[in-house]
C-alpha cells in the first residue's frame, strides 16, 4: 500500500480516506495544515492511486476486505486510535472498522457518502436492479461511469458552471490515467457490485450510532448528483449531536474547498483529542 501522512507519528492519529475513482491526491491540500496539528494518514486504497491492483481473478475487492487491510496497516504504523474521514467508496470501509472496533474510532468525518436509504435518490435505481438480478441486461443500463467523460462527470456532474470552471483539471485527468490500466475497470465494478453489502447494513450502521454515539461532523457538496442532501439530515435518526456544514460544491468537495474543510478538520480535530484526553 502507497500512502501519504504529514506531522510527527503517534499512536493517535486522522486517517483520511478517499472515494473512487480518486487515490490520497484528493487530501493534498488538507494534509499540511491538518499535519500541523496532529499525525495524519492517508492512504491509497488497494485498486486506486499507486497501490497495488491485483486482477480481480486474484484478489477479493469488498469493503470488509479492505477495511481489514486499513487496519493492518494502521497497525504497522502503531496507530492505536483515530479518527477517520470518509467519502463515496470509502465509507463502507470506514463503517466496517468503526463497528468492528467502536474503542478505536474517536470520531467520523463524513463528506459526500452515504449511509442512510435517505441519500439514496433516483441515481441508484439502475444500480438496484442490477444488485437484484445482476443479468448482462441490467447490467447495460448502468450508467456509462468507466470512461473518461465518466470519470470527468464525477468531479463536474450537476455543477452550475461558475462551480465547475474551479475545478482543476487534472484531478480527472489523473483518475482516468490509472483507471484505464488493464483490468482496473474490473476492480471498479467488483466495488460497486460489493457495495450492497453496504446498503444492507444501514441498520446495523444505525445501532452504531444509537449505541456508540461518536462525535460526528458531515461535510457536504450540495450539488452531487450521486448522493441526496436528505443524507444529511438522516444522521439525526440517531445521533443526539452532530454538527453538518454545507457548500455549494459537488461530489468531490475537497477540489474547490480545500481551505475551508481544512480548517473545520482542524477544529474537529482538535475538540475530540481533547475530549478523548478528558475521558483517558
Amino acid at each position: 500500500m502507497r500512502y501519504r501522512e504529514a506531522g510527527t507519528p503517534s499512536s493517535t492519529a486522522v486517517v483520511l480516506l478517499h472515494g473512487a475513482p480518486s487515490s490520497s491526491y484528493s487530501f493534498r491540500e488538507v494534509l499540511p495544515p491538518l499535519g500541523e496539528h496532529t499525525y495524519v494518514v492517508a492512504p491509497d486504497i488497494p485498486g486506486f492511486g499507486f497501490s497495488d491492483t491485483p486482477p480481480v481473478e486474484e484478489y477479493e475487492y469488498t469493503y470488509e476486505g479492505l477495511s481489514h487491510v486499513i487496519e493492518a496497516l494502521l497497525d504497522d504504523l502503531g496507530v492505536e486510535r483515530y479518527i477517520v474521514f470518509v467519502t463515496d467508496y470509502s465509507t463502507p470501509v470506514g463503517y466496517f472498522l468503526a463497528t468492528r472496533h467502536p474503542e478505536r474510532v474517536l470520531g467520523l468525518v463524513v463528506q459526500n457518502g452515504n449511509a442512510h436509504e435517505a441519500g439514496l435518490g433516483e441515481a441508484w435505481d439502475s444500480g438496484r436492479r442490477y444488485w437484484a438480478e445482476p443479468t448482462e441486461e441490467n447490467k447495460a443500463a448502468l450508467p456509462d461511469w468507466l470512461t473518461f467523460e465518466g470519470t470527468r462527470d464525477t468531479y463536474l456532474g450537476g455543477l452550475p458552471a461558475e462551480v465547475a470552471e474551479l475545478h482543476p483539471p487534472e484531478s480527472w485527468h489523473l483518475d482516468w490515467e490509472r483507471l484505464s490500466r488493464p483490468g482496473n475497470t474490473d476492480v471498479y465494478f467488483q466495488f460497486f457490485y460489493d457495495y450492497r453489502k453496504h446498503v444492507a447494513r444501514f441498520g446495523e450502521i444505525a445501532e452504531y450510532h444509537s449505541a456508540y454515539q461518536p462525535p460526528c461532523m458531515l461535510l457536504w457538496g450540495r450539488h452531487d448528483p450521486a448522493f441526496d442532501i436528505a443524507e444529511v439530515l438522516a444522521y439525526h435518526q440517531a445521533l443526539t449531536t452532530f454538527e453538518a456544514h454545507i457548500f455549494d460544491a459537488g461530489h468531490f468537495l475537497l477540489e474547490t474547498h480545500a481551505a475551508e474543510v481544512a480548517d473545520l478538520l482542524v477544529t474537529f480535530t482538535r475538540n475530540v483529542l481533547d475530549r478523548a484526553g478528558a475521558a483517558a
